[in-house]
């Protein structure tokens, strides 16, 4: 192999590798997972300040007009079908200004695989919501959950319901 060549691969192959470094450093939009004692043992997930569950405010919507919801904490469980039957899981919003400024999974399982799952969820859901307009929340796939985005959803449903 002749020098010219040599030199041209291995700058190639330099370049390579500096591309893939990049690539793995960019950010992703799936939250990270990180397990709390709470999600392994089936029990809940926090974010944000402490709240007695099932409570709501009744703070008026603001006088200019500008917030659709009234700010407060709210909580509702959601179905969803997984291959082991119906699950639920329980969803707890805080909103302020329309905005979700924290959220408590309970989680509710039935077996090994919706325990995983459940908690992997409610490990990852406040990375992609906290801090979004509650109508913008469209929840698909979180940590490697999808099912259990369907429950969270039709959840965040009935809190819009309760915060009008």
């Amino acid at each position: 192999m002749t020098t010219p060549l040599r030199k041209s691969l291995y700058v190639g192959f330099a370049g390579l590798s500096i591309i893939g470094t990049a690539a793995a450093c960019a950010p992703t939009t799936e939250a990270p997972t990180t397990r709390t004692p709470a999600t392994e043992d089936g029990g809940q997930a926090a974010t944000g300040s402490p709240t007695s569950a099932g409570t709501s405010s009744s703070a008026a919507v603001a006088s200019t007009g500008a917030s659709t919801y009234k700010d407060g904490t709210y909580s509702a469980d959601g179905t969803y079908t997984s291959p082991n039957g119906q699950e639920k899981v329980g969803v707890e919003l805080t909103l302020a200004a329309d905005k979700v400024s924290a959220v408590n999974i309970t989680v509710h399982p039935s077996n090994p695989n919706t325990k995983k799952f459940q908690g992997e969820f409610a490990g990852g859901i406040a990375g992609q919501i906290v801090g979004k307009d509650i109508d913008e929340l469209n929840v698909s796939k979180v940590a490697g959950s999808s099912l259990t985005s369907g429950g969270f959803n039709e959840a965040v449903e009935q809190i819009k319901s309760q915060a009008k």
